[in-house]
């Protein structure tokens, strides 16, 4: 795992209390894509946390994307594929 998985896993642990989250770095998937060239990363994450209960997928996304907003300003994050599950969905 890349730093980079290790802290978006961590920040998505700590910050949305989620009790599973796995972090695929697919940034070779883009290679020659015009945001893969300035190092942005293509990540495909999935994330079980409480905090998504009662929330439409739309709200779940922007709770990750909260979470990980100073990583995508910076450019370290390019793309997030997402998949956001409460414990009882799995």
């Amino acid at each position: 795992m890349s730093d980079l998985s290790a802290q978006i896993q961590a920040i998505l642990r700590d910050k949305l209390s989620a009790v599973d989250v796995d972090v695929v770095d697919e940034s070779y998937l883009h290679a020659g894509h015009a945001g893969a060239r300035g190092g942005g990363k293509h990540f495909r994450v999935t994330v079980v946390s409480a905090a998504f209960e009662g929330k439409s997928l739309v709200a779940r996304h922007r709770l990750v994307n909260e979470a990980l907003k100073e990583q995508l300003a910076s450019g370290a994050i390019h793309a997030l594929a997402l998949t956001t599950r409460t414990p009882e969905e799995g």
